[in-house]
């Protein structure tokens, strides 16, 4: 027998960053997504202990999937982070860690919840409307008609990876190739209205990177054994073509509670495969060169089509479907019924092709904006690493066509947006308390802490015990080795800004990041210095962080504004 228990009460929680257990939990997640940031992060290996998959990672969208969180307030934070990298793709490490650190600046300032909710919105408000305007000297416009500044933001993303275990050379082939992936999504029409086509990323483990490549058009992997059997089409025009996502494989529909009623002497088998060779007839009658069906082809059928001359492609799967539609135009046929004309599509052409061990159809059509994207690396978990990368950067350059505009990377975006924030809240205090009610040294304590967070992020760059400075000219970011002499002209040990757009030769002074509370204007000198460095810059995608700006400040103001937590215990 069994007894059942009384429900247990549900745990209510007052003060939910007071607590300590909250901020230790906080401070292990930071430290988590911390050391995973930037090009020398340290990437993790997340298992579970009864075994399964092992995923070894530094993005944000596979450490967060992984790695399982119990305090709500970690859900909160991980969740927000997972919807915004789920839109965008770019910039979750960034989100999540500037949200721990406004957060426990916040905590150690002391402001109370409101107060510091309040003037981080102002916060929010001055740099979204600074990294906006044309006055802003952290980010350079996007120049269409060069790849040079397309080129630097690929590789940036590139290279914050390291798990994807690529080297110099490499970087450069795969930058080059998710560039022209993207360009071939691209439309050739001017229409006012631009919609982009996608690249489809086929695996080819155990190959060198190098041998990666981009063809346009479509590729379905094939054995060997099957691409004997088909017959090569040689065909001058167009090869016509159906696209069917119904089952050809004669089996009969699960009634589920019903009933199926069958006249005596009907065989079934024979009426349904009856249906699907009055299916090839049409197919052969309407002159049609080749067959591709989402799932499976009844062998008969097969036979019939192929001695018509006629290639017959089964179980191209779901994922395929709307690439297929979009390259041969042809409308996926739900049924055995007689086809309509309007449902054909068509290929410029039809041919084999081999790659490492495995064997593919190429579908090249007359004009499409869909390619295939064959990506190639030593093993499984550096291929997942870097399938997962290419995605990212082919998103960040979609978003790059909508706003054509990219931010300064290495650490430069945040120490100059930081040097900014100082210098407005210093200069124009009253018109930002003028309605809020708020004093100005609540103001000065929550800019140092909004500023502060924004600096830890550029330190956070640094893994091997260097030093972080940053110029009082531009505000950016610049790193300097561990065991550096401590009196030294700076100039001798610094070569070049984390962004690489400003080097030692410029007449600059500097000062330790967590040692520069000064209030400047940083000035910025695009457009011409730009074009100089183009070739080395570090950038990042302008909307991603923006709106990962956004996230980590609202979120860490509604964790700042939770007042209790109510936990189910049954």
């Amino acid at each position: 027998m069994f007894c059942l228990e009384p429900r247990k009460p549900s745990l209510c929680k007052s003060e939910a960053l007071t607590n300590e257990r909250a901020r230790a939990t906080l401070s292990v997640l930071k430290g988590v997504i911390v050391s995973c940031y930037g090009p020398s992060g340290r990437p993790k290996q997340l298992h579970n202990g009864l075994g399964g998959h092992v995923c070894t990672t530094s993005q944000s969208s596979a450490l967060l999937g992984n790695l399982p969180v119990t305090h709500p307030i970690l859900k909160i934070l991980t969740t927000s982070v997972q919807n915004h990298v789920s839109c965008f793709r770019d910039c979750g490490l960034f989100t999540a860690i500037l949200c721990c650190n406004l957060i426990e600046n916040v905590e150690r300032i002391g402001l109370t919840p409101t107060t510091a909710i309040k003037l981080n919105k102002h916060l929010l408000n001055l740099c979204t409307s600074y990294l906006k305007s044309e006055a802003c000297g952290c980010r350079i416009p996007v120049d269409f008609s060069s790849t040079q500044i397309l080129l630097c933001l690929v590789r940036s993303i590139l290279t914050s990876k390291p798990a994807c275990m690529l080297t110099g050379k490499e970087t450069d082939h795969i930058s080059a190739l998710i560039l022209r992936a993207f360009l071939l999504t691209v439309p050739e029409s001017t229409e006012e209205n631009v919609i982009l086509g996608q690249s489809i990323i086929v695996p080819l483990k155990g190959q060198r990177v190098t041998d990666s490549t981009v063809l346009p058009g479509l590729l379905i992997e094939m054995s060997e054994v099957q691409l004997r059997r088909l017959l090569p089409i040689q065909k001058s025009s167009a090869l016509k073509v159906a696209l069917f996502c119904t089952s050809l494989s004669g089996d009969f529909p699960d009634p589920g509670e019903g009933s199926m009623v069958v006249s005596y002497g009907v065989s079934l088998e024979n009426a349904v495969l009856d249906q699907l060779l009055n299916l090839g007839r049409q197919l052969v009658s309407d002159h049609v060169d080749l067959v591709l069906c989402q799932k499976v082809t009844h062998p008969s059928l097969k036979q019939f089509l192929s001695k018509h001359h006629i290639i017959a492609i089964d179980r191209v799967g779901v994922a395929l479907m709307e690439p297929l539609s979009r390259v041969t135009g042809a409308q996926p046929i739900g049924s055995l019924d007689s086809i309509s004309s309007s449902s054909y599509g068509n290929l410029k052409d039809l041919c084999f092709a081999k790659f490492g061990s495995k064997h593919f159809f190429h579908l090249n059509p007359n004009e499409a904006t869909i390619c295939s994207l064959l990506l190639c690396n030593r093993n499984d978990t550096a291929w997942d690493e870097l399938k997962l990368t290419c995605q990212t950067a082919l998103q960040v350059l979609q978003f790059t066509i909508k706003e054509p505009w990219v931010l300064l990377g290495g650490g430069c975006t945040e120490t100059h947006l930081a040097a900014y924030i100082r210098h407005k809240t210093h200069n124009e205090a009253e018109s930002i308390l003028k309605d809020d009610g708020c004093t100005q040294a609540e103001l000065q304590l929550m800019t140092e802490a909004f500023c502060s967070a924004l600096e830890s992020l550029a330190g956070s760059l640094e893994h091997d015990g260097g030093e972080i400075l940053t110029d009082m000219k531009y505000g950016h970011c610049w790193s300097v080795q561990a065991d550096s002499p401590s009196v030294v002209n700076w100039s001798d040990l610094l070569s070049q800004c984390g962004c690489g757009l400003h080097n030692n030769q410029e007449e600059l002074s500097w000062s330790f990041l967590r040692s520069s509370g000064n209030s400047f204007a940083p000035q910025t000198c695009f457009p011409h210095a730009a074009k100089d460095s183009t070739s080395n810059l570090t950038v990042d995608c302008l909307t991603a962080k923006l709106s990962g700006l956004q996230v980590a400040i609202e979120t860490a103001n509604l964790i700042l504004d939770l007042s209790y937590i109510i936990e189910d215990k049954n």
